[in-house]
């Protein structure tokens, strides 16, 4: 059954808003907000003036968890140091879910790569996740959106290497590249499942540069910004995105940005989401205006 997706190319704080109210989904208790805080540097990454209304309306917590590589972001103290300079905690509350271990070890049954995904303990505080995502190209995934958001992005630093290396943390950034891919699926689906019924996600596609808000130094955006996407399911949201790169044929910057996504093989995350079965491929676009 195709999923609902919702578009619009009007890109502002107050059309995340109605977006999000068009899902018919009011998340119950303590909602995380998954989103990306960027890296001190970075240019493209959205900010919270862009989110407030948003976060504001749910009434909830900024999640984020450590990097895996050296930067601004890599350790609590200097994370927590970036959220504040980049404006998080000075709007919202802020939570490193890894800041303190062990981490939080989810099984995987069926996963393709890795049986387990090592996320940030404090997950469990939550009741239901909010997944705010700035789509654009990757270096490694070739693209990030709502799946790299439930992967990558809730997985501790050690699951971040754990996933990286599909399944062998001590390879990292140098593990097997289709493995990674598969493995991000993998880890997305644990928490997908974790949250289902009680989770949202918002796609954002401005500020396109192929290159992702963890990059300390990154290059501008090469395409023209194309709008707002919200759905219920993560898989749903990301292939309509990539639906609308391919679409935007008349846009100079499209190919650099398809040579990013795919030199680097990005649908297969998509792919292998799908066939684990936390989303569809199939969706049914709704444009509003």
């Amino acid at each position: 059954m195709a999923s609902k997706v919702y578009f619009t190319r009007c890109i502002t704080p107050e059309k995340v808003l109605e977006l999000y109210r068009l899902l018919g989904i009011e998340l119950p208790g303590k909602v995380a907000v998954k989103l990306h805080s960027g890296e001190k540097g970075n240019q493209n990454f959205l900010g919270p003036d862009f989110w407030r209304p948003m976060i504001q309306h749910v009434n909830g917590t900024v999640v984020e968890c450590n990097t895996a590589y050296a930067g601004s972001r890599d350790v609590t103290s200097r994370h927590l140091q970036t959220m504040q300079e980049h404006g998080w905690s000075e709007h919202f509350p802020v939570d490193i879910m890894d800041g303190e271990g062990p981490d939080l070890q989810l099984l995987i049954p069926g996963g393709k790569v890795i049986s387990k995904n090592y996320v940030g303990r404090n997950l469990t505080n939550y009741d239901s996740l909010l997944v705010l995502s700035h789509f654009k190209g990757h270096p490694m995934g070739g693209f990030g959106g709502a799946i790299k958001q439930l992967s990558i992005g809730v997985a501790s630093s050690y699951g971040k290497k754990h996933i990286h290396g599909a399944g062998d943390a001590k390879l990292s950034f140098g593990g097997d590249h289709t493995g990674f891919l598969e493995a991000m699926a993998d880890a997305a689906s644990s928490i997908a499942r974790r949250f289902d019924g009680k989770a949202a996600y918002i796609n954002v596609m401005k500020n396109l540069s192929v290159d992702c808000d963890c990059c300390a130094v990154a290059e501008d955006p090469c395409m023209q910004d194309i709008g707002m996407l919200a759905s219920l399911d993560p898989i749903a949201i990301d292939q309509a995105c990539l639906d609308l790169v391919y679409a935007a044929t008349d846009d100079p910057g499209q190919a650099h940005m398809l040579e990013r996504i795919e030199s680097r093989n990005g649908v297969h995350t998509i792919e292998a989401a799908a066939e684990l079965g936390f989303g569809s491929r199939e969706y049914e676009l709704v444009c509003i205006d």
